[in-house]
């Protein structure tokens, strides 16, 4: 039986016919959705009543028959496909923003960036350039939370309240400069329920990958199936905790059949 609680669902780009994505590497590829699966994902929730919201919605209160989308990184298919998607359906969503990513090609640009925000639509931060957090130090720390929120409120001209962590890295120092940074929340990549206990500043998320059907995502967003999930993400937690970052992206790269840096990819959140 499923929990009292809200299911945060991270998607990132769409994919549409004969549109170039951001990057064609495997490992980012696995978390591109087509955007007429995440119509048919969108359009299911509303059938059945359910409310799809943003971040601020869902820290007012969590609860059954709703859902909080998010996207990372700020992909222009936010504004091109999920944006009208969720309009026309009347439901709700949060942007986290990638800063040094705007104006790069497939991404918003701070114009785009703007009209999100025009539209009623949450903007959030995903760090100033996507490093994994945990392998900075202090003052590139403070650039990436802090000075990212200042760069986004300067070309939103509104409040950035919610952070999301690139590759969902995190550990204590990185909460505590998210907190001093002045956000409300920080979002990872642990897959979870959110109930009302949740410290809002250790969020839980669940990627929706490419090919997800309609009848999985709604299992997801009753909080149905998580465990095996859950236990995947402990081993390769487990793995990263041993090889390292860079060690493990590399071994990552090479299962996908894709090369990999040491630093963190837009797709990285596995």
């Amino acid at each position: 039986m499923a929990q009292h609680g809200t299911v945060f669902l991270m998607y990132h780009e769409l994919s549409l016919p004969d549109r170039q994505l951001c990057h064609a590497e495997p490992g980012y590829v696995r978390y591109v959705v087509a955007a007429s699966d995440f119509r048919q994902h969108m359009k299911r929730f509303a059938a059945e009543g359910w409310r799809c919201r943003n971040v601020s919605q869902s820290l007012e209160s969590f609860h059954t028959n709703s859902v909080c989308i998010t996207f990372d990184d700020g992909c222009e298919t936010d504004l091109l496909c999920a944006g009208p998607v969720l309009q026309e359906l009347g439901q709700a969503a949060t942007f986290y923003i990638t800063v040094a990513f705007l104006n790069q090609p497939g991404y918003l640009t701070h114009a785009q960036v703007r009209s999100l925000r025009s539209a009623e639509f949450e903007v959030g931060c995903h760090s100033m350039t996507h490093p994994y957090l945990t392998d900075i130090d202090d003052t590139r720390l403070r650039v990436e939370t802090g000075e990212a929120k200042d760069r986004l409120e300067q070309i939103t001209g509104a409040p950035v309240q919610h952070f999301s962590c690139p590759g969902g890295r995190w550990d204590r120092r990185v909460l505590e400069a998210v907190k001093r940074a002045g956000f409300r929340s920080m979002a990872t990549s642990r897959t979870a329920m959110n109930l009302a206990s949740t410290d809002p500043f250790a969020l839980n998320r669940v990627a929706v990958l490419r090919g997800t059907s309609v009848e999985q995502v709604m299992r997801t967003g009753r909080g149905q199936g998580l465990f095996l999930a859950q236990w995947k993400e402990s081993a390769r937690d487990a793995a990263k905790r041993m090889l390292g970052n860079s060690a493990y992206d590399a071994i990552r790269g090479l299962v996908l059949g894709s090369k990999t840096d040491s630093t963190s990819p837009p797709d990285g959140h596995t």
